[in-house]
């Protein structure tokens, strides 16, 4: 089992550290603890319970097979997001968020198919066959692609739940998420709105030690839940042969 996050290791990465008071959003009162010199700071005891809510309703979403969209387009947060939701094989945004990317959906899907069908292309003997021109405009359409898509390249249908690293940078995606009642799972510093956030996980949304500590310990949690879904259907495998086995055993005994 990934190892429990105690308010110890959030308070060495500096997750406690909020806005300037004078930026706050009074509708993150309830998880402010105090003040100092000028700063809010976050009650960690209450990071560590919402941290908790939202990875044990994660690890169900997981378990059920579907997937958890990685969103982060702020620069500190991009290296992390990118490593971690590779390594699980979420999709992921770190570019800029394209309207309509949940919204409308279909579209996006036919630009990855376009994205599909140059890359196909360009691996064809046939590529070779064309002008430098051609080839020119290609490569340039696949870069523009990839960069804005290459993250969701993979992803066939809806996510099942956002994790969002700024909810107040990622409007658009927690609008559309909303809109399609998407969960959305984040990172909520002292300057947000927490009150359209499924799962808000109050925390330091600027700081590179905050972030990884945060969006890897997230990871940990998904990363279970993969390996106890395949464990289940191994085992519901194996189950389904034991059956198959006793009902051929029963039939030959009948006869």
């Amino acid at each position: 089992m990934a190892e429990k996050i105690t308010t110890q290791n959030l308070m060495d990465a500096g997750v406690h550290f909020g806005h300037l008071t004078r930026k706050w959003n009074p509708k993150m009162a309830e998880y402010i603890y105090m003040e100092n010199n000028g700063i809010h700071l976050i009650d960690l005891n209450k990071t560590v319970k919402c941290l908790e809510e939202a990875v044990f309703a994660i690890k169900n979403i997981v378990r059920s097979g579907r997937k958890i969209m990685f969103v982060a387009t702020k620069k500190q947060a991009k290296d992390i997001v990118v490593t971690e939701a590779t390594r699980l094989n979420m999709p992921y945004v770190t570019e800029r968020w394209l309207g309509g990317m949940l919204t409308n959906f279909a579209t996006i899907r036919k630009s990855l198919k376009k994205l599909s069908q140059i890359e196909k292309m360009m691996k064809d003997e046939s590529f070779e066959n064309i002008t430098k021109k051609e080839k020119l405009m290609l490569s340039r359409e696949k870069a523009k692609l990839q960069k804005q898509l290459g993250g969701i390249a993979d992803l066939n249908r809806l996510p099942a739940a956002l994790f969002v690293i700024d909810v107040k940078r990622e409007h658009i995606a927690v609008a559309e998420a909303q809109k399609l009642n998407i969960p959305v799972f984040a990172m909520v510093d002292t300057n947000s709105d927490p009150s359209n956030i499924d799962f808000p996980i109050p925390s330091n949304d600027d700081a590179f030690k905050s972030i990884s500590m945060i969006t890897n310990y997230i990871g940990k949690n998904i990363e279970e839940a993969l390996m106890e879904r395949k464990k289940d259907k191994e085992e519901a495998g194996q189950k389904k042969e034991e059956e198959e086995k006793r009902k051929v055993d029963e039939a030959v005994e009948s006869h």
